[in-house]
């Protein structure tokens, strides 16, 4: 029985802030697996960025994820998490996935700057570019698709709906 919630979509779509208030509301536990790495490697994604590359980056979170239990949990996952078949295919088994959708041009308005994100993208790659190609990926891997272009209350609502 999938009696989680998973948040994926792009760094700036809300998923920690939107994961924080569902799991209030539904008194269910809350891990945001950034933060889970970040403190299990006692420094920021954006030095482990730095430090190991966007590859490793992905590597640690698909091992992240990969040994989570789910149940009664609303989890955020870092924006990349989709880059891993294995960590998604084991999210989505126990947990219903929801994909926060925001559109690119609302995205660059909440992030003005990636460069302390640790955002894991292939150096040569453009955000826009990392944005486009993940969009196919948050689509393959989520059971469904909430816009959250409107307030924080607007988005628990549809999620809610869905459940």
């Amino acid at each position: 029985m999938k009696n989680s919630i998973s948040l994926i979509g792009m760094a700036g779509a809300g998923k920690s802030t939107v994961a924080k208030e569902l799991a209030k509301m539904l008194d269910f536990r809350l891990i945001d697996s950034d933060t889970l790495i970040e403190e299990q490697y006692e420094k920021s994604l954006q030095n482990i960025l730095e430090d190991e590359g966007y590859i490793k980056l992905r590597e640690i979170e698909n091992l992240a994820l990969k040994k989570l239990h789910l149940h009664e949990t609303i989890l955020s996952t870092g924006g990349s998490a989709v880059y891993s078949d294995e960590a998604m295919l084991h999210i989505q088994q126990y947990s219903k996935v929801i994909f926060l959708y925001v559109p690119f041009d609302q995205i660059l308005e909440r992030v003005p700057s990636f460069l302390d994100r640790g955002f894991a993208k292939a150096p040569s790659q453009s955000i826009e570019e990392a944005f486009e190609e993940r969009q196919e990926l948050y689509k393959k891997y989520s059971h469904h698709i909430v816009s959250n272009t409107e307030d924080l209350n607007s988005c628990i609502s549809k999620i809610l709906e869905l459940l």
